[in-house]
């Protein structure tokens, strides 16, 4: 489906060691000095589901192919950002293509990796991004307002009205410092300002880069920064970059032994790639065959037609129904037509929500 989370922060954070670390096909240089990202890196990482290797065990396909999603590397930001400085116009213009906001904050102490902010300071951090994001939305904001502005008062026209009054909420919002994401808008309010691609209205997840000491308990900084988030019903992610990194270029045999040092059960990194999977409000659905076993992303809500799409977009088009086999189900009489005999396969529509898990086969004709 090509969506993409951005991971961002300030500069020497561990961005590029993190995206080092997720990423499957590419490496980014990680260098102890500012701007070492300049063009954003693309990669593009499996996400981990037990559910695909039980199906794979059960059916011995041919091949066995994950769902994926993508993660951009980009540039550090810094304070002034949204007035030019550094390579901020090129960092914020960056983020207005992703879907969702990795924010990577430093919570350890090493005297060794340049800080030009001072003393760590996780929260102070996560507000110059921030107020960053905010600037840039609210010089959005005031353009399109002024473009309204005079339709929506001396026209009279009710719709001009309304989507001047949604704008000027967000005006409000972000001359107080707040994001767009934290008001409650309906999805209908949401297009009246669609066309401005607001930067603080992306879903954000945070990860806390703390010490090795602290992989598995945190520490005063990465706990702060949960504290912080759940004020905003966000989610931290509690790694060590450099520590994930390492395990993601070991041999699988290898990987067990270096994560029981460090009382790991698995990567961290598979937690933060569901999570950012989860952030995007995707869920997994599978077909299963001898060819293939294949995993396929879908937006949560979507109807069998759509998710049919993502196979070919000939499926939608000429969709007739499908079959669906829960996932339990599956795993529980093995076969597809073990299912059908114990009444476990269902015929559906065109209206139907496709669930996660399900396993699905569909009919069509163009």
């Amino acid at each position: 489906m090509g969506l993409q989370c951005g991971i961002v922060g300030l500069p020497n954070v561990g961005k590029s060691t993190l995206f080092n670390a997720v990423s499957n096909n590419a490496k980014a240089q990680a260098s102890n000095y500012r701007f070492c990202t300049i063009e954003p890196n693309v990669g593009l990482v499996d996400v981990p589901d037990e559910r695909l290797k039980a199906l794979a065990e059960i059916v011995i396909p041919n091949r066995t192919v994950p769902t994926t999603i993508e993660f951009v590397d980009i540039a550090g930001l810094v304070k002034g950002a949204s007035k030019g400085e550094g390579l901020g116009n090129k960092f914020l213009a960056n983020i207005r293509e992703v879907d969702a906001i990795i924010h990577v904050i430093r919570c350890f102490e090493d005297d060794n990796i340049l800080r030009e902010e001072g003393a760590i300071n996780p929260i102070g951090d996560k507000n110059i991004i921030d107020t960053e994001l905010q600037l840039k939305d609210l010089e959005s904001v005031e353009k399109k307002i002024a473009k309204i502005q005079k339709q929506a008062k001396v026209g009279g026209d009710p719709k001009a009205k309304h989507e001047y009054d949604v704008l000027m909420q967000c005006q409000q919002c972000l001359s107080d410092g707040k994001n767009i994401r934290s008001l409650n808008f309906s999805k209908e309010d949401k297009l009246l300002f669609a066309d401005l691609c607001f930067l603080t209205d992306k879903p954000v997840l945070y990860v806390a880069n703390v010490d090795e000491a602290s992989i598995l308990t945190g520490n005063t900084y990465s706990e702060a920064l949960i504290k912080m988030a759940a004020e905003e019903n966000a989610q931290v992610i509690v790694l060590n970059n450099s520590v994930e990194a390492q395990i993601s270029e070991m041999e699988e045999e290898d990987k067990a032994l270096f994560q029981s040092e460090y009382g790991l059960t698995e990567p961290g990194l598979n937690r933060l790639i569901r999570s950012a999977y989860k952030l995007l409000n995707l869920i997994t659905y599978f077909t299963a065959g001898v060819q293939e076993v294949r995993a396929w992303t879908i937006h949560e809500g979507w109807k069998a037609p759509q998710a049919a799409s993502v196979i070919h977009t000939d499926f939608e088009k000429g969709f007739i129904k499908a079959e669906v086999i829960a996932y339990d189900d599956f795993i529980q009489f093995k076969s597809e037509a073990a299912c059908r005999d114990n009444g476990k396969l269902r015929i559906e529509g065109k209206e139907y929500l496709v669930k996660d898990g399900d396993i699905m086969h569909f009919r069509f004709n163009v």
